[in-house]
């Protein structure tokens, strides 16, 4: 896999929203398209849904959907306070900080457009434990 393309209704607030991960993102103010490449060489693009069309004539209107997007932070602190801060800039909480039984501090929050976007510390083997507990704490 190379690339992971986001169709957005507002650009602007798209890209505001994922500079807060500190992706580098290519795009001026009101603009169709957008794009982000990583370390890695995977590459990031948002297209307005105004744009979609021009590359994707089956497209049906949807945005948003199942799909987790993984952000990796370098603390287990470091999720609360993107978490927190996320949402009190006004983005909605989708699954608040937890201690995941895979052994990683892990909450999703949910991107202007509806896409889920987590936030995973590096996993510690101390932390882990089974069977996860159904469901996780504070959803």
């Amino acid at each position: 896999m190379n690339q992971i393309n986001l169709v957005v209704r507002n650009m602007d607030a798209a890209v505001a929203f994922y500079r807060r991960f500190g992706l580098k993102i290519e795009a001026a103010p009101g603009a169709f398209h957008a794009s982000a490449r990583l370390p890695n060489g995977m590459v990031i693009e948002w297209d307005s849904v105004e744009f979609v069309r021009q590359w994707d004539s089956g497209w049906n209107g949807a945005t948003g959907g199942s799909t987790v997007l993984g952000f990796s932070v370098p603390t287990r602190e470091a999720v609360d306070e993107i978490y927190t801060g996320l949402t009190a800039a006004g983005y909605g909480g989708h699954q608040p900080p937890y201690d995941a039984f895979w052994g990683a501090r892990y909450a999703i929050v949910d991107d202007p457009d509806g896409n889920s976007v987590g936030i995973m510390s590096p996993e510690d083997p101390k932390r882990k434990f089974w069977p996860p507990a159904q469901p996780p704490p504070g959803s």
